[in-house]
């Protein structure tokens, strides 16, 4: 299999595909064709959550430290998966920790839509995303406020529990045209989507790396029995130094998180 991490003619022929041109054949366009799939939820969405991690399962240091845990080709992955599609969208601790810019610097496509969820708004506008004009930005939060913050303009969605209403965030977006959403991180927003059963696909990459401690990929309620967790199909491709598997979940829920 040629290395999918390698940019070449198969790589803008997805880019077209982002657009509505067939998916080319090829490591990348298997790879990426099922993040292209058209919708089959009713709210519209396509989900893709992604999250590196090391061999033991852990996406941080105790301390928070997560920057990178995957190699180059892990790097080149993400801002190619933001390239290709409308949204990136990372939870409140993510900005805190890392300060991302959320561009495709280092991959050739648009930028997509930064979404920002921060149900509580405590996230100060010194962040990089709400200073710069790289791309349209979106804080999102249940608290009532001003309708900007920063140069991000705030959408309300209601709170469910001590978070946020995923599903109707979701025909939000969908609503204004954002309907292929990137769920990049941290561990945290991920975990929320997959235990409200969102994910149509998640992407894992797996490095080299045994730290023995630190903060675990997913957050999920106890399983008493290896029943109690979810089973599915995957498809492993190499990353460069790394892995990526595949997770075909089509919007399964945990048994563990099923009401």
């Amino acid at each position: 299999m040629a290395d999918p991490t390698k940019p070449d003619d198969e790589w803008r022929a997805l880019l077209a595909a982002r657009d509505g041109a067939p998916v080319p054949q090829g490591a990348l366009g298997a790879l990426f064709g099922p993040v292209l799939a058209a919708p089959t939820a009713a709210d519209g969405c396509r989900v893709i959550g992604r999250l590196a991690q090391t061999l033991d399962g852990r996406i941080a240091t105790a301390a928070g430290a997560s920057q990178w845990i995957g190699g180059k080709g892990d790097i080149l992955h993400t801002h190619r998966l933001r390239a290709l599609c409308d949204v990136v969208l990372v939870g409140a601790g993510t900005v805190r920790h890392d300060d991302p810019r959320l561009t495709t610097r280092e991959a050739t496509g648009p930028n997509p839509v930064r979404v920002i969820l921060d149900a509580h708004r405590r996230l100060p506008t010194s962040f990089g995303v709400f200073r710069d004009d790289a791309a349209p930005t979106l804080l999102v939060a249940a608290t009532d406020g001003p309708a900007t913050h920063g140069k991000a303009e705030v959408l309300r969605i209601p709170r469910a529990g001590d978070g946020l209403d995923l599903p109707a965030l979701l025909r939000a977006l969908a609503e204004r045209g954002l309907r292929r959403i990137f769920v990049e991180g941290g561990g945290r927003t991920v975990s929320a989507f997959l235990a409200a059963g969102l994910l149509d696909r998640l992407h894992i990459t797996v490095a080299p790396v045994i730290l023995g401690s630190g903060i675990p990929a997913f957050s999920l309620p106890e399983a008493a029995r290896i029943a109690d967790g979810l089973r599915f199909a995957w498809t492993v491709h190499p990353l460069g130094e790394d892995i990526l598997c595949d997770v075909a979940l089509d919007r399964a829920r945990p048994p563990v998180c099923a009401a």
